[in-house]
Formats: structure tokens, C-alpha cells, sequence
């Protein structure tokens, strides 16, 4: 009898292991940030939106579901039971626990297509996504941990109550990096909102500039020249769903239930463009009518040399050869080459910001430097790198020489 009882210990539950970009997703839908979805979805479910295209009558682009890569969860998917409580386990560590409800075979290829309208393996999205994505999904309710995302709901919630806005307008913004076109729609879209809530993408991959740079650089420009109360910033993981050429309908859904009522975004949105729907010419906006969202277009930003300043497109009268444009990885390539962009492209704040965080300890002997070059007080103080690229710009932008 005793012999018995060591030799059946309480039995473990099986495990799913999920990777980080994953748990984002799932925590996402738990708190209800991409509703009407609230759940994973079962096989009738998911061929229903598949087809459809919508979800409770609400348009969404294709299934949710957890197909999860890897020769450990094939194993366990291949022998769960309706019932069974699972564990989900990410970085190593349990994150959550799952119901099974159902497991049903996918086709990998179909769900790229309906995610990137394509499965070549040359796009980006595709062949990041094909490597984690098995041919068994789950079903079931499920509880994760994943505090970011509960926390930046929160945060949201209390800053619009706080503040008593009701025009609440959303931005999804990469910044990478930060420029003058990018301050321009930001400031046209305050003069029609109580509140903006940028949403500052936070991707899983490693391309650009990483996130922290980025939101101080933001932020550094939110600080100092825009009403703080009236802007707020919050990383957005935009983990693989919103990906896709069907990025708009998600980012809606988002915003909207982050408690913003209008959505911004540049005409040159990849998104914007028609489509055709069961043989029906359609744009973004008639899906947007279906989610009750508002969308504001602006126009794109370009800095003439006869206006002298950033202009709209479609109000300067002078040629494409008088216009400098705000292209985000030209400037890159400038900041990855160690050179300080023009101050009409980026402002000197946020140059001096990437660029300091970017090459630290760049400079041997900086204090020497600082102040064999640099006009000052007469106050001998050490200075940061932060601060001597400022100083250097202000050299560069002296005129009374040129």
C-alpha cells in the first residue's frame, strides 16, 4: 500500500510553450483590447471569420487562434482531452493556464494568407511567422499574466477620467526616429482632441532603434514643447496579427477599446488603399463604419525651400524638386552613421537624444572638447554627451559666416 502511493505521485499538467510575441496576443484579447474577440477561437469559429470576415457581426480580418511551433507541443497537442487543464509556459516560467475546449488541424499557408495576403517566404512578416507557427491549434478559456498590457489599460482609463476628456484621438507611431513631419501631425491632431494617445510600437523583432531610445526621444519632445496633460504615450507590442495588410481594422479595434474615439493616420498608409470584396470595389473607411470608429487622414508633410517651411502636399504649389521628404530610413541611415541630422528633419532635442544613447562614450576627454569649442558661463561643469551635441548643432546653425 505504501509502496503504492510513491509510485503515483499527483500527476503534472501537460504544457504548451509559447513564446513571448504570443503571450502579448493572448493577453491582449483577456483584457478585451481587440473585442468583440474575447476568447480562442474553436474550429467553427475560426473557418466562420475566415470566411466571413467578421466576428459578432463586427469586421475582423481572420481567426484568432494558438497554433504554437515545436516538437513538444505537437506532442501534447496530438494527445490532449477535452477538459484538460494545461499549463503555458513562456521564457521558461509558467504564465498561464488553458482549458482545452478543442484541438483541430490548420493550414499553415491558409492562415499566412489571410494574415499577409501572401505566403511568400521573401516577406518579412512571413517568414518571421512561419517559424512559430505549427499545424494543431487550441481552443479553450485561458488565464495569462502579463501585467504591461493590464497596466497600460489602466493607465489610459485614469488618464481620461482625470483629465474628463471626451474627444480622445489615437496614433499609432514607430518614431524611428522621431521627426519634424511626425511634430506637425501631432500638433494638427491636438487642435481637434482633448486627449491623443500615442501608441508607440513596440515590435518583437530587432530592426531600428530600440523602444527606449525612441520613447525618450518622444518624450523629450512631448516635455518641452506640447501640453503634457494632453498627450499620452504607451508602448504598443504589435505583436504579428497587426502585421498584416489588414493592420488598420486592428489597430481600430485597439484604439477603440482603449477608450479613443477617432483614430489618425497618414494618407501614405499602405492601409488606405481599395480593395475588392466579393466583387465589390471597397475602401478601409466602410469597415471602419462597421466598427463605429472615426478616421482622420492627414496629409503628408514635406519642407519646401521656397515656402521655407513643412508644407502640406497638397498646398504647396512649387515641384517635387523644391521638397525635402520625411523618409524614415534615410534619416536612419544618417543617425546609424553617427551624423547629426538637419534640424529640418529631426529637432535637435531628439537628435541629441538618439544620438547620445546610440554611441556612449563616444568621445574621449568630452569634458576638454566641450569646453575647447563651446561658448559657456564661466562656470566650470561637467557636461553630458546629450549636452554637447546640442551646443555642437547650435555651431552648426550659425550663419553669420556662410
Amino acid at each position: 500500500m505504501e509502496s503504492s502511493k510513491r509510485n503515483s505521485p499527483k500527476e503534472k499538467n501537460s504544457s504548451i510553450y509559447i513564446d513571448t510575441e504570443a503571450l502579448s496576443t493572448l493577453a491582449l484579447v483577456q483584457e478585451g483590447l481587440i473585442s468583440p474577440v474575447d476568447r480562442l477561437m474553436n474550429k467553427s469559429d475560426a473557418d466562420k471569420v475566415n470566411e466571413s470576415k467578421k466576428y459578432k457581426g463586427v469586421p475582423f480580418p481572420f481567426s484568432f487562434i494558438l497554433a504554437p511551433s515545436g516538437v513538444k507541443n505537437k506532442k501534447s497537442l496530438e494527445t490532449l482531452q477535452i477538459g484538460e487543464v494545461v499549463d503555458l509556459i513562456s521564457q521558461k516560467k509558467k504564465v498561464g493556464e488553458l482549458k482545452v475546449e478543442e484541438t483541430f488541424a490548420i493550414d499553415p499557408t491558409l492562415r499566412l494568407n489571410k494574415i499577409y495576403g501572401t505566403s511568400d517566404s521573401s516577406h518579412p512578416g512571413v517568414k518571421n511567422t512561419v517559424a512559430r507557427l505549427g499545424n494543431i491549434a487550441i481552443s479553450g478559456e485561458y488565464k495569462v499574466e502579463y501585467p504591461i498590457i493590464s497596466d497600460n489599460k489602466k493607465r489610459v482609463k485614469e488618464t481620461i477620467e482625470r483629465t474628463g476628456a471626451k474627444r480622445v484621438s489615437a496614433m499609432m507611431l514607430a518614431a524611428n526616429p522621431l521627426n519634424r513631419a511626425h511634430e506637425r501631425m501631432i500638433r494638427q491632431t491636438l487642435n481637434n482632441c482633448d486627449l491623443l494617445v500615442i501608441f508607440l510600437l513596440k515590435p518583437f523583432t530587432k530592426e531600428g532603434l530600440d523602444y527606449e531610445i525612441r520613447e525618450n526621444a518622444l518624450n523629450a519632445f512631448i516635455d518641452n514643447y506640447l501640453p503634457r496633460d494632453k498627450v499620452i504615450v504607451v508602448p504598443f507590442e504589435n505583436t504579428y496579427i497587426f502585421a498584416g495588410y489588414n493592420e488598420l481594422i486592428l489597430d481600430a479595434l485597439l484604439a477603440k477599446n482603449y477608450g479613443c474615439n477617432k483614430l489618425v493616420v497618414g494618407k501614405n498608409h499602405a492601409g488606405l488603399g481599395l480593395y475588392f470584396d466579393k466583387g465589390k470595389l471597397n475602401t478601409i473607411f466602410d469597415t471602419f463604419k462597421d466598427i463605429k470608429m472615426e478616421i482622420e487622414t492627414i496629409d503628408e508633410y514635406v519642407y519646401c525651400n521656397i515656402c521655407n517651411t513643412l508644407v502640406s502636399l497638397q498646398t504647396c504649389p512649387h515641384g517635387q524638386h523644391h521638397h525635402v521628404h520625411y523618409h524614415s530610413d534615410s534619416i536612419m541611415k544618417l543617425i546609424q552613421s553617427g551624423i547629426i541630422p538637419p534640424t529640418i528633419l529631426v529637432r535637435k532635442e531628439v537628435s541629441a537624444s538618439i544620438l547620445s544613447a546610440l554611441y556612449p562614450e563616444r568621445f574621449d576627454n568630452l569634458q576638454d572638447l566641450y569646453y575647447s569649442l563651446m561658448p559657456d558661463s564661466g562656470l566650470i561643469e561637467e557636461k553630458s554627451e546629450e549636452e554637447f551635441y546640442l551646443k555642437l548643432m547650435e555651431l552648426y546653425q550659425t550663419t553669420s559666416l556662410s
